[in-house]
């Protein structure tokens, strides 16, 4: 059981790491817990997945999250489901980190 966001980031695995962003998984059996640290001013790559649903959690900062073309506000609390096939990224529009958990099930290249 993890219990704060300090024990996730000491039981997870840093994936990514770089002056964008930090990306840690915690692998469960079937499902992917990753928690991004969005810098300020920068924004994830972006993706689509054919084959997986994602479910994000903002747990602090604000930006917004662009879904097939479309931007949507975020902020602290904000639950954003993304459906197969949607392409998704998200922006750090304030001054500080913005941090968010995505949960997704496993697939290759990732949780595995």
């Amino acid at each position: 059981m993890i219990t704060s966001i300090t024990e996730f980031t000491k039981k997870a695995k840093l994936v990514k790491e770089s002056d964008r962003y930090k990306v840690y998984d915690l692998a469960l059996e079937n499902l992917v817990l990753s928690m991004t640290i969005l810098h300020e001013g920068k924004s994830t790559t972006g993706h689509s997945h054919d084959d997986t649903e994602e479910i994000y959690l903002f747990i602090s900062g604000d930006g917004k999250m662009e879904l097939n073309n479309e931007n949507h506000d975020v902020v602290t609390g904000n639950i954003i489901t993304v459906p197969r096939g949607v392409f998704h990224r998200v922006y750090n529009t304030g001054d500080s980190d913005l941090t968010f958990i995505a949960i997704f099930e496993k697939y290759p290249g990732r949780g595995e």
